[in-house]
């Protein structure tokens, strides 16, 4: 079996994060025990700037790309049905909002220590782009934490205070420093990388070159 360290910058805002993650559990599965796969996230904001309120989903994405409501609803459905494809549910709803995920990723930092991150990651793709909750609310946020057996008062101090914001902001520095303009972009073995929410395909056979790779060259 081959170790593999698998990095993913991402935010929980990102649709195609929630996609792309699912697709690459498809392909290691496929691969049965042949990749003992070390998956850790990177945070990564799409809205930095946005306030604690978030803004309205539909009129962000219409304002920041362009698009007209048409093809917003086309967005929509390109996601849903590629969400479904990978076994992950997507119900855009018209009241949806796009927030400040930067406390998310400071509990995200939080969990990593806690060996939960990836747990707490799914939830909360499921909690905003499946459930509709609103993750700019600290007790819904800390419903979620909770619901992947993360103590939910250690969470609360964590919220009330600037507890791991700076791990979080060097941590989006170095991305940037690494180029990485876009998410999700998935680093295996801190040297190759893969963009975007691609196929499990696409995954399965990116990994197995790698691995055939690092097989070679022992």
């Amino acid at each position: 079996m081959n170790k593999m360290s698998i990095e993913i910058v991402s935010d929980v805002m990102c649709p195609w994060c929630a996609i792309g993650y699912k697709n690459l559990e498809i392909a290691l599965q496929a691969l049965g025990n042949d990749i003992d796969a070390d998956i850790s996230w990177h945070a990564f904001e799409l809205n930095p700037d946005m306030s604690v309120a978030g803004q309205n989903l539909r009129e962000h994405l219409m304002e920041k790309y362009g698009i007209t409501p048409e093809q917003s609803d086309a967005n929509r459905e390109r996601i849903s049905v590629m969400g479904e494809q990978a076994g992950f549910t997507f119900n855009f709803a018209d009241d949806g909002i796009m927030i400040n995920s930067f406390d998310c990723h400071r509990l995200l930092t939080w969990a990593k220590g806690q060996g939960k991150q990836t747990d707490l990651k799914l939830a909360l793709f499921q909690a905003h782009f499946t459930d509709n909750k609103r993750l700019n609310d600290a007790e819904t946020l800390l419903d979620v934490v909770a619901s992947v057996g993360l103590d939910r008062a250690t969470a609360a101090a964590v919220l009330d205070s600037d507890e791991f914001a700076q791990e979080v902001r060097d941590e989006q520095r170095r991305m940037h420093r690494m180029g990485i303009q876009s998410v999700p972009t998935f680093i295996i073995n801190q040297k190759y990388a893969i963009n975007g929410g691609q196929p499990a395909d696409v995954f399965k056979e990116a990994l197995q070159q790698i691995q055939q790779e690092q097989t070679s060259s022992v």
